[in-house]
């Protein structure tokens, strides 16, 4: 993976990220859903209308896909996959947490990896095999050993939750919360992944799993993480459920999560 192609990504996410903050305010308030989902389109117009131009020239021969909330496999070949705002709802009623995920992706494989928080200009970066940055500095996961120091979280990946998914991730939270120091449910789930590879946060879960979160996924991984589904077995793609954490800490959670 070569440095050009990272700068060039990055370059196109963040110009991406200076357009989005031009439609963002703290101040910014719907009046009803139609305005709502008007705004939330009007977001993700905003960053596709850079991103894909852009990464059709960074790399001809991958194909485009901008489907935040869609799983299952992918055909092999290149595929730039796309999580236009990450935490959309957040952005448009004014709140802080979201930010823009590009990963690439050869043959069901992540190998390149830009999430990108316009409002603190911090660019998480990851290649396969080549560490993750933030800002070009390297990252690596948490020293943490035992659950009840740690931070962890979970989200809720798609809109909607059934309501077997409602009990399971209550459920959930409840386990963990008598273990952990802290546990935070919230979205973008991206957010919290690069927490975790930051070593900011040290563990986090879904119990539903998306392509988009391939960004998040692989900046764990090449930050020295540990990323399973919950039964122990290495995470893919087509993944029904992961658990992404510091080493130290990821069996006493695997435990607690697959109970």
């Amino acid at each position: 993976m070569t440095q050009d192609l990272v700068r060039a990504t990055t370059a196109a996410v963040r110009q991406a990220g200076a357009r989005l903050l031009k439609r963002y305010s703290t101040a910014t308030r719907q009046p009803g859903l139609p305005e709502l989902l008007a705004d939330l389109r009007a977001n993700d117009l905003t960053v596709v209308d850079v991103l894909e131009p852009a990464l059709a020239e960074i790399v001809p021969e991958a194909r485009w896909l901008n489907d935040e909330h869609g799983s299952g496999p992918l055909p092999e070949g290149e595929w730039w996959l796309i999580d236009p705002v990450g935490g959309n709802l957040n952005a448009v009623h004014g709140m802080t947490d979201w930010n823009i995920g590009v990963s690439l992706v050869r043959d069901g494989r992540p190998v390149l990896a830009v999430l990108y928080f316009p409002l603190l200009d911090e660019m998480f970066t990851a290649t396969e095999g080549g560490g993750a940055f933030l800002n070009g500095v390297p990252v690596r996961v948490s020293d943490k050993q035992s659950l009840d120091g740690a931070l962890t979280g979970t989200g809720q990946a798609q809109p909607g939750t059934t309501v077997t998914l409602a009990d399971r991730t209550g459920a959930a939270f409840a386990a963990m919360s008598k273990a952990a120091l802290y546990v935070r449910i919230s979205v973008p789930v991206s957010h919290q992944l690069a927490q975790v590879a930051a070593g900011r946060m040290d563990v986090h879960w879904q119990f539903d799993n998306v392509r988009a979160h391939a960004a998040g996924v692989l900046l764990v991984l090449e930050a020295g993480g540990v990323v399973t589904d919950l039964q122990g077995k290495p995470w893919e793609i087509t993944s029904e459920s992961y658990l992404a954490a510091a080493p130290g800490v990821h069996a006493a959670a695997l435990e607690i999560l697959a109970a």
